[in-house]
């Protein structure tokens, strides 16, 4: 029987959030950058940026009033 250490587990997850938070701010980014200097709105950047930070906010939202 293989038993998995907790701070594999803890790993994973700080290292899952984070690149789920890099991506968003690296789709942010890209997206002003063509915004301001391509004059171009790229929608589903955007949508990629809005959607990271409305689950985000959801989740700290629902974790504060349930645990």
């Amino acid at each position: 029987m293989t038993v998995i250490d907790e701070r594999f587990l803890m790993h994973r997850l700080r290292s899952t959030s984070i690149a789920g938070v890099t991506a968003g701010v690296l789709a942010s980014l890209l997206w002003f950058y063509r915004y301001v200097f391509d004059h171009r709105l790229d929608w589903d950047l955007f949508a990629v940026a809005l959607t990271m930070a409305i689950v985000k906010v959801s989740l700290m939202t629902w974790y504060r009033f349930t645990h």
